[in-house]
């Protein structure tokens, strides 16, 4: 396992298939409220400042500079200043179609401030278990930004990028953001791991070798005595502190990750049915079978008919489904 590293194997799954991007002009007073999106959701702060506040939490100042990613898209405001009186963001912005842009102006003054929003889409059947743990927001300071050149240099140019018309622009600000989620979790990792429990994970040093091992090589006949041999640690020690900081038991971890495999083959009608089970790692059909019908609510046949066009009357028995 020397050769990976537990990042880049826990967003190796995650596939970013498109993108929404808005630019905001704002000044006076203003504020948004969003919805729960099925997307990440970034802010970078280009010019002024603004306030971010989650539902119920202590409002946030973000300055020129700042980035805040919100991983699982979760609801939030943002706003000239704390407690001011909100728009709703569908009806500042009611059709956001992915792959588009907008230019957006709100505030009772002139525009003094800029933000640059972006909802990255994802197809949620790839999304790592580990990723679910991970903050509401991750707040990356403008001096945190200074100490990644990449990252910085990355989130500047998109400005000027997601305006351009040019061939392959659509494709080259995919990859941009791609790397922006990439980039601004390895420094959240790095910078801000004491406040979060799924970043400590991938800090740890124990417990990161056992998740790399689960992110690449989920078919290996892990037990919770392998996998902790592989973190060096004791087994009660390596399950305390697995739960502790991932949230869930190894096993079950493993579990989800096989699970989450089984999904992608099976939206790939090339890959026989009755073989994925051997493919992420069941040595059993029918513990599979069980398995997937429990945690999903569907067999492996009728998510396969589901995700491909077929019909669930041409699905197999769930014997053999």
């Amino acid at each position: 396992m020397d050769d990976k590293d537990v990042l880049s194997e826990l967003l190796k799954p995650l596939r970013l298939t498109d993108t929404y991007y808005s630019k905001w002009l704002a000044g006076g007073v203003w504020g948004v409220t969003g919805h729960e999106d099925s997307h990440a959701v970034l802010h970078y702060m280009v010019r002024g400042a603004c306030f971010i506040t989650c539902d119920g939490g202590e409002p946030v100042r973000l300055r020129e500079g700042d980035f805040a990613l919100f991983p699982h898209g979760t609801a939030h405001t943002f706003s000239a200043a704390p407690g001011v009186t909100t728009a709703q963001l569908h009806r500042v912005l009611p059709v956001r179609t992915a792959g588009s842009s907008h230019v957006i102006t709100v505030g009772d003054a002139r525009p003094d401030t800029e933000i640059l929003c972006a909802s990255l889409h994802f197809d949620s059947t790839t999304e790592p278990a580990l990723y679910r743990a991970l903050p509401e927001v991750i707040v990356l300071r403008a001096h945190m930004l200074g100490d990644e050149p990449l990252l910085l240099r990355t989130l500047q140019s998109l400005p000027a990028e997601i305006t351009r018309t040019a061939p392959g622009s659509r494709m080259v600000s995919l990859r941009a953001f791609e790397m922006v989620l990439v980039l601004s979790l390895r420094t959240a990792m790095e910078r801000l791991a004491a406040g979060s429990p799924a970043l400590r994970a991938l800090r740890h040093p124990g417990i990161s070798r056992a998740l790399t091992a689960m992110y690449a090589s989920y078919a290996a006949p892990w037990t919770v005595e392998t996998l902790s041999r592989e973190a060096g640690m004791s087994r009660s020690a390596f399950s305390q502190v697995f739960r502790e900081l991932v949230g869930e038991p190894p096993a079950r971890h493993l579990m989800v990750r096989r699970l989450q495999e089984a999904r992608r083959l099976l939206a790939d009608v090339s890959v026989p049915l009755r073989e994925i089970h051997q493919l992420v790692g069941y040595q059993s059909h029918v513990g599979y079978h069980l398995a997937f019908r429990k945690e999903f609510g569907i067999t492996p046949g009728e998510f396969r008919a589901l995700r491909t066009g077929g019909k669930l009357a041409d699905v197999p028995h769930p014997g053999i489904g």
